[in-house]
């Protein structure tokens, strides 16, 4: 596929973003300077440093309606300070005034007829601290990429060399005609196969009834939450009960989303909660597939289990099942399904689709890989660094982690007007962690 074009997935990104369902991911990240920083002089820096990648220059050109293709051109009118913003928090007496400004900042859509990004310093934060606070359309990249592209906007880093790389791989043979149309028709069987296979999953995993407790109308409104845990916590919950770090934190917000369920008068025993676990497939694919390249697995969260250590044995297994299947098969390779067919579908069915999202998945848990190096911006040094997921259309909360450096940070992005008390929510996470960390003791 030519790199200027957007994928089938890229499109169907864009065709779910509306008032109420923007389809932009985030981060809110802190930062200690050593002294004090010019707020205008950072501003100038980002937007000197984003000028420099192409990717942040480009908005998306739509092609004839009928075929629903789209591509990418350099904006001609491009000025990065344009998507670059300079507050000031003023109201402190807020419980959390930073997760209060980034609510409403991350409720405002992007402008699909520009570059699909926007980026805003927030000053007046405790001990001269001043937070960055970004976002990235989902068309134009997914997680892992915008983590490529925020390294841009930050200081010169040194990434850990990888030792064992791939031998070198000795040239090709000549291929004949024939040879590439009779391994192209196989390529193409073999991939029909493989759709036809996922198609046949996802419908064996909708959930019609009951309906899901976490389901809402959409809303233009959101609330976010900011949860640092500790990572020495999670690993020492690992050592005593196996699994893998991700599968701790997995356990960790099935106990927390039961409280908060319970705390609301629902029920957290009538069935699990589904979490849809996006897996990128960057490193596995020997093209560039568009600004996205994903899978994903679907995890049963165990909420009707009251023991956390039965809930981590259970996430454990599901998740030991998953990555034994893989990530290119299975009910939670939507994306890849999404991926194979015409960008002109997307134009017509994807919101349709999006409707029928809990009846696949309750919630979207993501990880964003982070190095472990120390990084900073204008010198001031990194701090925290929250995640984002864009909301499912009528799902109520969104959940993204990231590990950095001794600390395990968890961004949750809510409806509003379904869940005005996400506070609640981020106490139950950290009390859930204490729960399962007792039992390890």
């Amino acid at each position: 596929m030519p790199l200027d074009r957007l994928s089938a997935l890229d499109v169907a990104f864009l065709c779910l973003e509306g008032a109420n369902t923007p389809m932009h991911m985030g981060a809110v990240a802190t930062f200690r300077p050593r002294r004090h920083v010019d707020p205008e002089r950072l501003v100038a820096l980002l937007a000197q440093r984003a000028a420099g990648i192409p990717k942040l220059r480009r908005r998306v050109r739509s092609g004839l309606p009928l075929l629903g293709g789209a591509q990418w051109e350099d904006d001609p009118g491009f000025d990065a300070l344009n998507h670059i913003g300079l507050s000031k928090l003023c109201d402190l007496y807020e419980p959390d005034p930073l997760a209060e400004f980034a609510s409403h900042w991350m409720a405002e859509p992007l402008e699909l007829d520009a570059p699909l990004w926007n980026v805003q310093l927030v000053t007046g934060l405790p001990d001269g601290e001043f937070a960055l606070l970004v976002k990235f359309h989902h068309a134009l990249t997914d997680g892992a990429g915008a983590v490529e592209l925020a390294f841009g906007l930050l200081d010169d880093i040194s990434l850990p060399v990888q030792r064992g790389g791939r031998a070198p791989q000795p040239e090709p043979e000549p291929r004949t005609p024939l040879q590439e149309l009779r391994d192209g028709a196989t390529a193409a069987l073999g991939q029909a196969a493989t759709s036809a296979g996922i198609a046949s999953a996802v419908l064996r995993a909708a959930r019609p009834y009951p309906i899901s407790p976490t389901a809402t109308l959409n809303s233009a409104l959101r609330r976010i939450g900011l949860v640092r845990l500790d990572l020495g916590d999670v690993r020492s919950i690992r050592k005593t009960h196996g699994g893998t770090n991700n599968d701790v934190v997995l356990a960790v917000l099935a106990g927390a989303l039961r409280d908060w369920m319970i705390n609301r008068g629902q029920r957290a025993d009538a069935r699990s909660l589904r979490a849809l676990i996006p897996v990128s497939l960057r490193g596995r694919e020997a093209e560039r597939a568009g600004g996205n390249v994903l899978s994903g697995y679907l995890c049963d969260l165990p909420v009707e289990l009251d023991d956390p250590v039965d809930r981590l044995r259970v996430v454990r297994d599901v998740m030991a099942r998953n990555k034994q299947a893989g990530p290119a098969r299975g009910p939670g390779a939507i994306p890849i399904l999404a991926n194979r067919m015409p960008a002109g579908i997307h134009r017509i069915a994807t919101k349709v689709a999006g409707r029928a999202a809990p009846l696949l998945f309750d919630t979207v848990v993501t990880n964003v890989p982070l190095p472990g190096i120390p990084m900073s911006l204008g010198g001031a040094r990194l701090r925290e660094i929250y995640p984002f997921v864009p909301l499912a259309p009528h799902q109520s909360v969104g959940i993204a982690v990231s590990t950095y450096r001794n600390a395990l940070h968890i961004g949750l992005q809510a409806n509003g007007e379904a869940v005005p008390d996400v506070g609640s929510l981020a106490d139950a996470v950290t009390k859930s962690l204490a729960a399962l960390y007792q039992r390890s003791l």
